[in-house]
């Protein structure tokens, strides 16, 4: 760069509001991407089915974490700007706006392809009226019989004030007068569908898998809930409260019972953010239910389609290959195989690679710490455990170990979202046999994913590690892509043991050799690898950083990453999720390039290349570039030292970076474009190549 560009380089304020994108609008950009993949034909059937599916649950966390923390600061009072200068008010205007179109997208996608299309495979969902008496009179007997018993009907009146209704279920609200009564004054009533009744009623002697909707038969039999009424209307609608979970962690005397608590209280106890009805629900029962939740018409969304969609993943349970996903077979780690040298004996050997779904995490992951459970020679076991599944298969390796007199040391995060009441249930599990359990570090949650075998060999102690940009979860093994690392390297087997002692002791210990550490020195070290490429890139010998992750939300990272694009270093991006870097803006980002990929698999993995004047550099990660994975959560970095490895995930980089087919770019105004083959070029899909691969080998 010559002269005058440095001096206006300088002269850039890169943290101004307009170089930035609004991280919530950038969430609903993802959500969009992921509706757009139920479009079309690129997915079998049931598989588009299951996109519209988890746009819903999607949403779902959205309003229940993001939209609720919005709604609490303007109750608050509390006016915090959003790196784009927004106010909280602004931004749930015009999250309204962007979502609108979305729920009109996801009806046309039900309404007008899916469920007409799943039709011609025999999967029918009937509406009452158009059944002939004989499947009225099984539905009445099936009604009276297995569902009437369980359902509690009831009615808005001075003794009957309006009910507390659980998080996100499913409910009826009835309009109907009185028969007996004198005046003619409409009366409500309100029933919560219990979740014990099944969604999807079948039809008997109908063809397989042709269903009635459980909400549609009690509507149909309403009268017999309120005998003596005559019901003038009833309509389905569903609420969605706070869900976010605030600990005083200095208070809680017992954080496990305190959490144990407040996951109770989420289903019911917080305040109402949203309000779901359908499209023919009168206005008076609709204002009725608005003012009883204290929300107002921009929080109330009129749908037509049936509510709580997250229930018609249960679909994919179907025996209907035709329109599901081909299954796949995972690749057998050829270093672990049962007739090989030994887990132990492999890894002394050499670090190895293991890239999730594609090679197996049973074979690999599973198999690494089942050995350790059996062996005699393996004294201690310390593991971190952020999400581990309802079943976990890693638990009962755990629990083996500590059964066989082994040290074992489990680090269960408590507060991962959504996952507290599993993560409760293992915890109690694994004290019970005698593990010993730690609940993480006050004010932080341990996100870092890391295993530590301790072994006695030749009189001395030996140490394997297996470090992961996933979770030890095998389950999500199967549907998220992620990396992992095994190791026998000495000195990252000393910074493992730091790092579990200052999970165990809070201490400040800062010595580490290879690891960088959040939120000790992780956010320190990747500004400096930013700077270090910006220092030596010339036009001969231009600098480079390719970077795998799912979220770019870290205002000072992304102002340096803004400074080496100034000065000319390229930087190609693959995010899959929420960026707030705003790319292409001229003397700013114009050599920075932001890419997502959506497809069969959700792509979790964290890979950071550094050109670094030609020393490469590859790191591996279990954090995003986020404000909470650097400084309120306890991550690792490690890099990556074994030519062959580095040769392999830089390769592995430019294989996603090649994708023309599954990948969307990032536009300066936070929008997306759908990458396409140029011309003349083959389209090439990573996530496709890289199955074919594994069928290959």
């Amino acid at each position: 760069m010559n002269k005058p560009n440095k001096i206006q380089t300088n002269k850039i304020d890169y943290f101004a509001p307009q170089y930035y994108i609004n991280r919530e609008l950038s969430l609903i950009e993802f959500n969009r991407k992921v509706l757009l993949e139920a479009s079309g034909n690129q997915h079998p059937l049931l598989e588009r089915l299951k996109f519209v599916c988890i746009f819903s649950s999607n949403m779902d966390e959205f309003f229940m974490i993001r939209v609720a923390g919005l709604k609490s600061q303007i109750a608050e009072g509390v006016i915090e700007y959003s790196y784009d200068g927004k106010t909280p008010r602004e931004q749930l205007t015009e999250i309204r706006n962007a979502l609108l179109p979305l729920y009109q997208m996801q009806e046309q996608l039900l309404n007008e392809e899916i469920f007409p299309e799943l039709r011609k495979y025999g999967v029918v969902f009937h509406r009452f009226d158009e059944l002939d008496e004989k499947d009225k009179s099984y539905l009445e007997k099936y009604f009276r019989e297995n569902i009437m018993p369980v359902l509690t009907p009831l009615t808005l009146g001075p003794a009957n004030p309006f009910p507390r209704l659980i998080n996100r279920s499913l409910n009826i609200a009835f309009a109907f007068q009185d028969n007996l009564a004198d005046d003619e004054d409409r009366r409500i009533g309100f029933l919560q569908i219990p979740s014990v009744v099944p969604r999807f009623i079948p039809l008997n002697g109908k063809r397989k898998h042709n269903y009635i909707l459980v909400e549609q038969v009690i509507r149909a039999f309403a009268e017999q809930l309120y005998p003596g009424m005559t019901i003038l209307s009833s309509n389905t609608f569903r609420v969605t409260r706070d869900a976010d979970i605030e600990i005083a962690e200095d208070e809680a005397e017992d954080l496990l019972s305190e959490i144990a608590e407040q996951v109770k209280q989420r289903r019911w106890g917080g305040a109402a953010v949203r309000l779901e009805v359908n499209s023919n629900m009168p206005d008076f029962v609709a204002n009725i239910l608005m003012k009883s939740l204290d929300l107002e018409p921009t929080d109330v969304y009129t749908l037509n389609r049936p509510l709580n969609l997250p229930d018609f993943m249960e679909l994919l349970k179907l025996e209907l290959k035709d329109i599901k996903d081909k299954p796949f077979s995972t690749r057998d780690l050829p270093q672990f195989k049962q007739d090989g040298p030994g887990v132990f004996e492999a890894i002394r050997q050499s670090d190895l690679l293991v890239h999730h779904p594609y090679d197996s995490f049973t074979n690999s992951t599973l198999r690494f710490l089942n050995q350790a459970a059996d062996d005699p020679d393996v004294l201690a076991i310390k593991i971190t455990l952020y999400r581990t599944g309802r079943y976990s298969a890693i638990v009962e390796a755990l629990k083996r170990a500590a059964e066989n007199g082994k040290y074992v040391t489990a680090f269960v995060e408590l507060k991962a979202r959504f996952d507290e009441e599993s993560n409760i249930i293992w915890a109690k599990e694994l004290e019970n046999v005698g593990v010993h359990v730690v609940y993480g570090v006050p004010g932080l949650k341990t996100h870092c994913k890391i295993a530590l075998i301790v072994r006695r060999e030749g009189g001395k102690l030996k140490k394997y590690l297996h470090l992961s940009t996933g979770n030890y979860n095998q389950v999500t093994a199967r549907i998220y892509t992620d990396i992992a690392m095994f190791t026998s390297n000495d000195e990252f087997g000393d910074d493992a043991i730091d790092l579990f002692n200052y999970l165990t002791g809070y201490s400040h210990y800062d010595n580490w050799k290879h690891f960088s550490v959040a939120p000790i020195n992780l956010h320190k070290k990747l500004i400096s690898l930013i700077r270090r490429e910006a220092e030596l890139h010339t036009p001969e010998n231009p600098g480079l950083i390719i970077a795998k992750l799912n979220q770019i939300a870290q205002k000072e990272v992304i102002a340096e990453l803004y400074k080496a694009s100034s000065k000319g270093v390229k930087i190609h991006l693959i995010c899959r999720g929420v960026c707030c870097l705003k790319p292409g803006v001229p003397n700013i980002s114009e050599n920075i390039e932001v890419r997502s990929i959506l497809g069969r698999f959700l792509e979790h993995s964290r890979v950071f290349y550094f050109k670094n004047g030609g020393n490469e550099e590859v790191y591996l990660s279990s954090a995003d570039w986020m404000t909470r994975n650097l400084h309120r959560r306890v991550e690792i970095m490690f890099p990556v030292y074994q030519t062959q490895i580095k040769k392999q995930l830089t390769e592995l980089l430019n294989l996603y970076w090649k994708d023309n087919t599954k990948s969307w770019k990032l536009l300066p105004d936070g929008s997306y474009e759908k990458i396409t083959p140029s011309k003349g070029a083959k389209p090439f899909s990573v996530q496709e190549y890289l199955l074919t691969n594994n069928r290959n080998s």
